[in-house]
């Protein structure tokens, strides 16, 4: 196993966990960013309130995306696998 094939595996791995934790990422900054939005319309100094809008946000968006996330992670996981006797037979 060559140094071209850790790099591209490692890059495929990080992409991977890219394309899985954007969307969650993104909904909790949105939402936090309309919860600082509205305890400054307000003038509402809760430090709790931002919290709990997230955490409700990305749990949701989480049970949404789960089967897609479940089936991205099981195809790359087959991939890797598939792989496995190139890489020894490679050696």
């Amino acid at each position: 196993m060559n140094q071209d094939i850790v790099i591209t595996l490692l890059q495929k791995m990080f992409i991977l966990t890219l394309e899985m934790s954007v969307p969650i990422l993104l909904v909790g900054v949105v939402l936090g960013l309309m919860v600082s939005i509205f305890q400054t319309v307000t003038q509402i100094q809760e430090s709790t309130l931002t919290f709990v809008p997230k955490i409700v946000g990305c749990v949701i968006l989480l049970i949404f995306l789960m089967p897609w996330m479940f089936s991205v992670f099981v195809s790359t996981v087959n991939e890797f696998m598939s792989m496995i006797p190139q890489l020894i037979g490679g050696a």
